[in-house]
């Protein structure tokens, strides 16, 4: 940028306004870069780097939204998953670190077994399917939701980062044909209830909870689920910190063997698996 020494003296330094600002300096630093189009890097390198009024206000606007609580993933428009920046929007939910651990244990059991057919029910964002195949190209990948506006971001992803895979719009099992051999899923879990709905108050509520038990998904998945998987084939879900033992009930009750739960970094058990005997 360059400015006349008549408007500099108008123009207030990022350095300035940065330490002026009531957010933490990496949160106010990744706003003000993205006002300004430039990357974090460059303001730690030009911390008198002058800004104008336009620029300003579009901060300060940023700023409040972060202040009333708006998440900084939505404000910036990215969130990192599985070592990949994804685009998120209101309309999908923010990826978590705990749902890596869906990817990981897929990945493991796929493990040796080439062309495989994989489902995602519930894709949201497309994070974990992406994931999937950006790791394991030679997978023949099925990514459903019920929202088309989810199904844009996740189109969009699967373009921005390379990943090649089938995106349908529909219910849950309702326009999916075939066998798979392995679905997974992150759907809607948190009980009507939950203290921690509050907090998540800017992402989509239907792709957070049931307004019950946060279990109706869930049964919907595991029972469907042998219908839909191959002979020796995974199905594996995330669930909420507490509700293992259902899900684990649900699997058994639904045909499905070698069931177990994994412990998420907290130690809070959060993925379920069982398989299909055939």
């Amino acid at each position: 940028m360059a400015y006349s020494d008549a408007c500099v003296s108008a123009l207030t330094s990022a350095q300035r306004l940065l330490r002026g600002s009531a957010l933490p300096l990496p949160e106010a630093r990744a706003l003000l870069a993205l006002c300004l189009g430039v990357s974090r890097e460059y303001l730690i390198a030009h911390p008198d780097a002058p800004i104008d009024k336009g620029t300003e206000a579009s901060f300060a606007r940023l700023v409040g939204e972060r202040q009333r609580g708006t998440p900084m993933a939505y404000l910036v428009g990215l969130q990192e998953f599985y070592g990949h920046l994804v685009r998120v929007t209101p309309q999908v939910l923010i990826p978590r670190p705990e749902t890596e651990l869906l990817v990981a244990t897929g990945l493991r059991l796929l493990h040796g077994h080439t062309d495989a057919r994989v489902l995602e029910l519930g894709t949201g964002s497309g994070c974990v399917a992406i994931a999937l195949a950006l790791e394991r190209p030679d997978l023949s990948i099925v990514a459903s939701d019920c929202s088309v506006a989810a199904l844009r971001i996740a189109q969009e992803n699967c373009i921005r980062l390379g990943a090649t895979l089938q995106l349908v719009a529909g219910h849950w099992y309702d326009p999916l044909r075939g066998r798979f051999d392995l679905i997974l899923s992150n759907p809607p879990y948190v009980a009507s209830g939950d203290r921690h709905l509050a907090q998540l108050r800017f992402e989509p509520r239907t792709a957070l909870t049931d307004e019950r038990d946060g279990l109706t998904a869930l049964r919907i998945i595991i029972a469907g689920a042998r219908e839909h998987l191959a002979s020796g084939g995974h199905l594996l879900v995330e669930h909420g910190y507490d509700q293992g033992a259902a899900v684990r009930e649900f699997m058994q009750r639904h045909g499905l063997v070698g069931i177990r739960t994994l412990r998420d970094l907290a130690g809070h058990e959060r993925v379920c698996l069982g398989q299909n005997c055939g």
